[in-house]
């Protein structure tokens, strides 16, 4: 294959749920311009309408649905009208997630209806969109990429009550791992990207407190918070031919974090 094509994704179909968020909206737009038909699944029909906006400017037609996927029949209904859309479905990225800052607990007092608002968040969709698309590219024959958004807080504790995140991302990494060993006999990869603090609206106001900020940046060795951008090269590596013998990994966007603890 000409170097040229390996990052190219004409010809091919992404769903991706949460592309109306903050992470969701960048990936969903590069999917696109790197040549995906998308399709964006959000429950929120206003994010949904800004993300189509920014394809449509380029002349892309995206698809929008709007699901709740924490429940299982709007996931398939979620794939099911992808594949009629667009005839196909090779590329599922889980960009649904966060909410770890909202629901802080001490870990031996943490409740109940708070660890399982952050489960279903960020590892039930993700169960659910990816059990949904994997089916359609089985059907399909022609393999596909399962691409996840996971976090550091997967690989490294943080002594701030982060149970429920914690262990939500780190269900994630073995899920990935998994996945990617079971799907491989129908050619589908499975990976995932694991950023730390990224700059989004969701965590805005966290942000616009410089002794908070300070305290994130001077953990980093690049010295800056992670922009949605940063995730775009490697999103674009495990959703293209660039990744095809790369499978069941966990990559970690983090400005050199990890690499101190």
């Amino acid at each position: 294959m000409p170097v040229k094509d390996l990052f190219s994704l004409e010809g091919k179909v992404a769903m991706v749920p949460g592309g109306g968020g903050g992470i969701g909206r960048v990936m969903a737009a590069g999917l696109c311009e790197a040549g995906a038909e998308v399709a964006i699944v959000d429950r929120s029909g206003s994010a949904m309408k800004e993300s189509c906006e920014i394809m449509e400017r380029e002349g892309k037609h995206p698809l929008s649905i709007a699901a709740d996927l924490t429940k299982k029949e709007e996931a398939e209904r979620a794939a099911a009208e992808t594949v009629e859309r667009f005839g196909r479905l090779d590329i599922v990225l889980n960009a649904i997630g966060g909410g770890a800052g909202n629901v802080l607990f001490d870990a031996e007092e943490y409740p109940e209806p708070e660890w399982e608002w952050i489960f279903d968040l960020n590892l039930r969709t993700t169960l659910l969109a990816t059990q949904a698309a994997v089916k359609a590219m089985i059907a399909g024959g022609r393999g596909g990429k399962v691409i996840n958004i996971s976090s550091v807080r997967g690989q490294l504790g943080i002594n701030a009550g982060y149970s429920a995140y914690v262990a939500a991302k780190g269900a994630i990494d073995s899920l990935t791992r998994q996945w990617a060993t079971e799907w491989a006999k129908h050619n589908i990869t499975v990976n995932a990207i694991a950023p730390t603090f990224v700059d989004t609206p969701q965590v805005a106001m966290l942000l616009d407190d410089p002794d908070f900020k300070a305290g994130i940046v001077n953990r980093v060795p690049l010295r800056r918070v992670g922009q949605p951008q940063d995730l775009l090269g490697p999103v674009l590596l495990f959703a293209s031919d660039a990744s095809a013998f790369v499978t069941g990994q966990i990559l970690t966007i983090d400005g050199g974090l990890t690499a101190t603890q």
